[in-house]
């Protein structure tokens, strides 16, 4: 069935809505400060062999990896074999997932036959705790047993839902955010069962086909319009928390005609500590990196990686196997990835591609025990930092950057809901690099525990500074820093779990972005 460039743009945006409304059901129905106020999660919509056909502008690090959650669950639970009211969960980064706190579950969609599913809905949300070694569950851990409760793809039933929110320090939370999940999906089954009675299954079915051809096609296009050739580039990551340091991720991105192989095969191997990345992750964020040549209006979907060989070798850094420890690498090395790939990139089109941003996520685990009810609290935060300038312009101040998507709780959320105060929340001054186009600057959040609290800290850039281009300077890097009861302070390192008793606190001041062009002042 083939369709007018008018009708693959409103398509687009059906299939989009679709998606938007299961994260809008999800935002709005969840329990945690994690879904409800920083929007951490990602919604999608699949056809019946794993391939994404549309997504809604949520997560980049999730949607880039969701089709192999949702291609493990089919290689566990054969189509022919599933009803409509099935449900399935999974969270297991060597079975489709990323890291453990990050929760998908996926449905079947039958419209026209009660043999064979002619969709999948799915979605993904980050839990504020699944369990592990320290509260939040973003331990500085070397298994990955040690990071929580681990589900292959599975059936999900009451039983199943019981089971896993009582091996958390949140059950009440986590049984609330999973139940929105499962809403979620219940309003993307009904959306997209309106859209094929107003326009026929097939119809809808083609119009998906038909915008993954469209996107691959773009790609290929944009792919095309680079120069031949091969272009390396290595950037590291700083530690992974048990004392190695210096990590190396290795890209040759090879351009040929309208393909492109992306190898990280030289990248260093896995590493003790937690910041392996499964290969979904690696996948996301080469996806990521290529989506942001195209236009911001092309459809999102797996078309992207059509055109795109990305090789990786098993056991490395970028590629992790069991038992690896992995809860970094989807928020922390998924950000190295992406400087490495742009890295790469800026030898090929140097005019096109901006400094490095901040490089992190700033990831922050806080738990304990509310004093007044004595019921035990998890929270989880990415802070931002520093945008990379570009080629036409300063780079953002204070923003999320790259593979992260989310929003700031609110000062009088977190103060209403766990025993802490925010003394600050400002702009680090002149923390971006310095150029003809600054890097932007990063951010200093300063919080006050009014109870003993865990905290554990996952950041990056605290050694080596996101790097400028065409001339301009590195942005800044970030500091971690302990304050004490009696008002002293002491620098804390850039991946650790501590204690904190009331009366402390915590800064945490993010890396700026790199610069962009030598300084013609």
């Amino acid at each position: 069935m083939s369709f007018n460039a008018v009708e693959l743009e409103v398509y687009k945006h059906l299939l989009a809505a679709a998606a938007e409304e299961m994260g809008q059901r999800l935002m709005r129905s969840a329990f945690s400060s994690n879904i409800k106020e920083r929007r951490d999660f990602s919604c999608a919509l699949f056809d019946p062999d794993a391939n994404m056909i549309a997504q809604a502008a949520h997560i980049p690090v999730h949607l880039g990896s969701a089709p192999m959650s949702v291609r493990a669950i089919l290689d566990a639970f054969p189509p022919d074999r599933m009803a409509p009211d099935d449900r399935f969960i999974v969270n297991d980064p060597y079975a489709g997932g990323t890291h453990l706190p990050d929760v998908t579950l996926v449905a079947p969609v039958f419209i026209d036959s009660p043999d064979r599913p002619r969709f999948f809905v799915a979605n993904r949300a980050h839990h504020a705790d699944v369990g592990g070694a320290a509260p939040g569950s973003l331990p500085i851990a070397t298994h990955i047993d040690d990071e929580g409760v681990r589900i292959p793809p599975s059936r999900f039933d009451d039983d199943l839902l019981e089971r896993f929110v009582h091996q958390t320090r949140t059950p009440d939370e986590r049984r609330g955010d999973l139940l929105a999940q499962g809403a979620a999906l219940k309003a993307g089954i009904a959306r997209l069962h309106e859209l094929c009675r107003a326009h026929n299954p097939e119809r809808i079915a083609d119009a998906g086909a038909a915008l993954r051809a469209y996107t691959a096609r773009f790609i290929r296009s944009i792919i095309a319009g680079l120069p031949d050739g091969s272009f390396a580039f290595t950037d590291y990551l700083d530690d992974d928390g048990r004392g190695r340091e210096d990590i190396a991720i290795r890209v040759t991105l090879t351009v040929r005609g309208d393909t492109a192989t992306v190898d990280f095969r030289d990248s260093d191997d896995q590493a003790a500590g937690p910041v392996n990345a499964v290969r979904a992750i690696t996948l996301s964020a080469v996806m990521y990196v290529f989506r942001c040549l195209a236009p911001a209006d092309i459809p999102s979907n797996s078309g992207v990686l059509d055109a795109i060989d990305i090789l990786t070798r098993p056991g490395s850094i970028v590629d992790a196997r069991y038992p690896a420890a992995v809860v970094g690498g989807n928020v922390e090395t998924s950000q190295r990835i992406v400087d490495t790939v742009f890295g790469a990139l800026a030898r090929a089109v140097p005019d096109r591609v901006p400094a490095a941003s901040c490089g992190t996520m700033n990831n922050l685990a806080i738990g304990g025990a509310r004093p007044d009810a004595h019921a035990p609290f998890a929270y989880y935060e990415t802070i931002a930092g520093g945008a990379g300038a570009g080629p036409d312009a300063d780079g953002g101040d204070a923003v999320q950057t790259h593979m992260t998507n989310t929003l700031n709780t609110p000062a009088e959320a977190l103060e209403h809901h766990f025993p802490m105060l925010i003394e600050a929340n400002a702009i680090r001054p002149d923390s971006g690099g310095e150029g003809r186009h600054r890097g932007g600057d990063g951010l200093v959040r300063r919080y006050r525990f009014t109870a003993p609290v865990t905290v554990s800290l996952l950041t990056e850039r605290r050694r080596r500074p996101p790097y400028g281009l065409a001339g301009g300077g590195p942005g800044r890097p970030g500091v971690n820093r302990l304050l004490h009861p009696d008002g002293s302070t002491s620098d804390l390192p850039a991946k650790t779990t501590l204690d904190i008793p009331a009366g402390g606190g915590l800064e945490i001041q993010t890396p700026g972005g790199g610069g962009w062009g030598g300084n013609t002042a």
